[in-house]
């Protein structure tokens, strides 16, 4: 298996809504691995990093919080997306896509004409 990458700066928190808005309600872990699951194993996820964004985006009101059972019959504080964490989740996917669109102008320049 090949190296594992650091998540990039600025895109955990909308991975994390992203997370949030497909699978609903997850606990810290279960959005971790979801994550590296969704990119295909080639993220490697700081457990020191996920939880000060999800206490972070909880203290902006994009995500909210309650306690309940895991699967394995532990208590974990399960995340749910709330309404202002979708309107964020929908600026932030507008924001990242129009930043990749000017980047991959760089990564493959047209010939000018």
């Amino acid at each position: 298996m090949g190296e594992k990458t650091d998540v990039w700066q600025g895109t955990l928190a909308l991975m994390v809504l992203k997370t949030l808005e497909s699978m609903g309600p997850q606990h810290g872990y279960g959005i971790a691995r979801r994550i590296e699951q969704t990119s295909g194993d080639q993220l490697q996820l700081n457990y020191g990093t996920l939880y000060p964004q999800l206490l972070k985006l909880e203290q902006e009101g994009y995500i909210a919080s309650d306690w309940g059972v895991s699967d394995n019959n532990r208590r974990a504080r399960f995340y749910r997306l709330t309404r202002a964490g979708r309107n964020q989740l929908k600026k932030e996917t507008r924001d990242w896509e129009q930043a990749t669109a000017i980047l991959a102008r760089f990564l493959s320049p047209k010939e000018p004409a």
